[in-house]
């Protein structure tokens, strides 16, 4: 039975791709591409919140993301399904497609977390800048492919792109944007989603944080999986602890309010009884069932049914969320561990790109430093700023692990033999 949320309009794809006798919806089929990519496997080596591998059992950003894009699921069948819902199952947002969104959300995020983001952001700022979710945009139509001697995209469908495409606003050196950009290249695919509508265009313009219905629910998933289930790592890694939370309480005592103080007990006695795991984790059904929708009118939602709706948050529960948050970050994320790591973090990717910098960008070529692949299409590439990007490219689809691995072979003369593969 035809969902009637969507129109061709959604479906088109980037590049014309017709399948015969096809057994999945165009949303399965962008999903599966995802799910099948060595750029979803690496997630498995990116750090979450601390490095990959320090411990069997912290999160990395791929269970982040599985975690993310079952919770998005979730969304879908509760607003279908639930009290008071508009929709229907002849008119409903595809689960499918929210959680090829959730799986891909991360796929542009560098190794060492945040910090590394926010060091590629100051390396290639000259360059066009780095963000996260501009790098996922790059990947998925650009780069997930490796044909012969080029890389290309998946051809994602419209709506698959657009549920990924969180920010709108294209790179410009003269504002000095922290984050929340695409690249200048990157402009053609806003007039992809726009359907080449000047209108819509105007709007994206006019409000950078217009988001499809299906972003927005990605987007609060995520949020509910790093608020509860990252406040669990941080607490088994003994960040989390009753006295660093009373501590940290006492601090914050003029701004609580009852609620919030409330909650903050049962998170102590939790850590108390040692069966924060369970009741954090149990609080997931509770984020789901905080959404509803709300009907909208736009010129966007005149286009399609994905800009129609926006995700409502029980403010009870938004509240829940943001205070655990703030939890982390300052009990976490402030504290000198993370510090350092984001310290080394910078020393290695700096160093890394200086190195390639002067061999690929700059063109001095005395040393072959990456694989031939990677070498050929940079070399191949006239324009510096397309070289750089390539660079940055290979940088930032590194794994932790191998980024280490990476920068002790150019500058530990004692690591290393030429038995090695990249």
């Amino acid at each position: 039975m035809k969902n009637t949320f969507y129109t061709e309009f959604d479906l088109e794809r980037l590049r014309e791709s017709p399948r015969d006798n096809e057994y999945r919806t165009p949303f399965q089929i962008d999903r599966d591409r995802i799910i099948h990519s060595s750029e979803f496997r690496r997630l498995q080596g990116k750090t979450q919140v601390f490095l990959s591998g320090e411990y069997d059992f912290y999160r990395t950003r791929l269970t982040h993301s599985i975690e993310t894009a079952q919770i998005g699921r979730s969304i879908c069948n509760f607003l279908q399904s639930g009290p008071n819902s508009i929709l229907d199952d002849d008119y409903f947002i595809d689960p499918d497609l929210v959680e090829g969104a959730c799986l891909s959300h991360d796929l542009g995020h560098p190794p060492f977390g945040h910090a590394g983001e926010r060091i590629l952001h100051k390396i290639m700022f000259g360059y066009g800048g780095f963000e996260g979710n501009a790098q996922t945009l790059r990947i998925i139509t650009e780069i997930l492919y490796r044909a012969n001697d080029v890389r290309r995209g998946m051809n994602p469908t419209r709506g698959f792109m657009d549920s990924v495409f969180k920010y709108k606003s294209v790179f410009d050196p003269e504002l000095k944007p922290e984050n929340h950009y695409i690249y200048p290249e990157q402009e053609k695919y806003l007039r992809f989603i726009a359907g080449e509508n000047d209108k819509l265009l105007s709007y994206f313009n006019e409000k950078d944080a217009v988001k499809s219905i299906e972003c927005q629910i990605m987007d609060w998933a995520d949020d509910t999986a790093y608020a509860l289930n990252d406040v669990v790592d941080s607490a088994n890694a003994g960040f989390i602890t009753i006295r660093a939370l009373e501590n940290w309480i006492h601090s914050k005592e003029a701004s609580l309010d009852n609620e919030q103080n409330a909650f903050l007990e049962d998170i102590k006695r939790w850590l108390r009884e040692r069966n924060y795991k369970a009741k954090l984790g149990s609080m997931i059904g509770d984020f789901v069932r905080a959404c509803s929708l709300e009907e909208i009118n736009s010129p966007a939602s005149e286009i399609s049914n994905r800009y129609k709706y926006r995700i409502l948050i029980d403010p009870a529960i938004k509240k829940k969320a943001d205070l655990l948050k703030k939890i982390a970050v300052d009990l976490v994320f402030r504290t000198p561990k993370l510090h350092q790591m984001e310290f080394k973090a910078h020393y290695l990717l700096t160093r890394m790109f200086e190195a390639l910098k002067e061999e690929y960008i700059d063109k001095k070529g005395t040393f072959k430093l990456l694989p031939d692949f990677t070498a050929d299409l940079i070399i191949k590439e006239e324009d510096s700023n397309k070289r750089a990007r390539l660079v940055c490219d290979y940088l930032s689809g590194m794994t932790d692990a191998f980024a280490v691995r990476t920068y002790k072979r150019l500058f530990d003369p004692e690591f290393g033999s030429i038995s090695e593969i990249f």
